[in-house]
């Protein structure tokens, strides 16, 4: 016990303080830690009953909403789940920071940037009017202007050459090879009207780089590939890595193109609600419409997480309550660090 109490307490009344807040010291906490702060983030979130599953993509109305999974994705290679964290869903919105990594590598992020912008709308991610008000019409690769043409701007001269550098560039960030849910690319093709007119739109402002109707298609298509929550913290944790794969030690990106990456998802990864974000989590992160979340804490890895009951943003409300424990509880926050002495 320490000096001064014979109950433990500083001051004797028996009441011990908690203990003070993790700070970053650029590596995750031991196995042992980091599997037992998932598990009770897990079993603090599980319970919660708050969101609705999203129903305007006609597929994705009849998920569970009970379905939960977590996984922490170290870039040492340790992996910790927790959950339904090998349950499959389409990977929606949160394939854009990827396909946004895969172009860099083939442009460059400058020129990427260039094309494709980097600050947020303050809109919904399928606002028009965020490409009437913003000179720079895509505005930044997260919302789905931007998105989509990020996607037209992935190499191939030919729709299927396009295509094949998605599918072959995300699996190789997952390290397994990844399919699409053709239920799911069905419905929302049926669905698309206003990723078209967004994309049209563009292209009538010169902000697209292929056809706009094939640049919507490879775009729904991207949107419906099958990622698991394991995926997704597999997926950060490459980006967390320098762009090397720390599950099969393959290279997928420069390191180079890393920290833009993560630049814009901190800026822009969930959409109008990432000042929030940022205030409560302080890293980098990407939700999806499927309930999808993938956040990245550079240097030591990526965390995955599925929950279908969304905000009125379109975030999932288990996976933010979740990642914001997870990054307090194992020093994660980028702005609570300190110099290790």
């Amino acid at each position: 016990m320490p000096d001064g109490s014979p109950d433990g307490s500083p001051d004797g009344s028996g009441a011990v303080p908690p203990r003070p807040p993790r700070v970053s010291t650029g590596e995750l906490p031991s196995d042992d830690d980091v599997r037992a702060t998932l598990v009770d983030a897990y079993e603090r979130c599980r319970g919660v009953d708050a969101g609705t599953v999203a129903d305007y993509i006609p597929a994705l109305a009849d998920t569970s909403p009970a379905l939960f999974g977590l996984c922490v994705a170290g870039t040492r290679g340790g992996l910790f789940t927790v959950g339904d964290a090998t349950h499959e869903f389409s990977i929606q919105s949160v394939s854009k920071p990827f396909v946004f990594a895969l172009v860099c590598q083939a442009i460059g992020h400058q020129a990427a940037r260039a094309k494709l912008g980097a600050n947020n709308t303050g809109l919904p991610f399928n606002s028009v009017m965020a490409i009437e008000l913003n000179q720079n019409r895509a505005m930044n690769p997260m919302v789905n202007a931007g998105a989509i043409a990020t996607t037209s701007l992935v190499p191939g001269a030919t729709t299927d050459d396009k295509w094949q550098g998605i599918v072959d560039g995300l699996s190789a960030f997952a390290g397994r090879t990844l399919a699409v849910d053709d239920e799911v690319y069905r419905s929302e093709a049926g669905t698309n009207l206003r990723n078209e007119g967004i994309a049209h739109l563009l292209d009538s402002y010169g902000w697209l780089y292929f056809d706009p109707d094939e640049a919507t298609d490879l775009y729904t298509r991207q949107c419906s590939i099958r990622v698991s929550a394991t995926d997704l913290a597999v997926m950060g944790a490459t980006l967390a890595d320098g762009g090397v794969n720390p599950q099969t030690g393959a290279r997928v990106i420069d390191e180079e193109h890393c920290a833009p990456v993560l630049a814009v998802m901190a800026t822009s990864g969930l959409y109008e609600r990432s000042g929030d974000w940022l205030f409560d989590v302080g890293l980098p992160g990407k939700s999806g419409v499927s309930g999808g979340m993938v956040t990245i804490s550079p240097g030591k890895g990526g965390l995955g997480a599925f929950s279908p009951p969304l905000d009125a943003a379109g975030n999932s409300v288990r996976g933010t309550l979740a990642t914001t424990y997870l990054s307090a509880e194992l020093g994660l926050n980028l702005f609570a660090s300190k110099p290790e002495t």
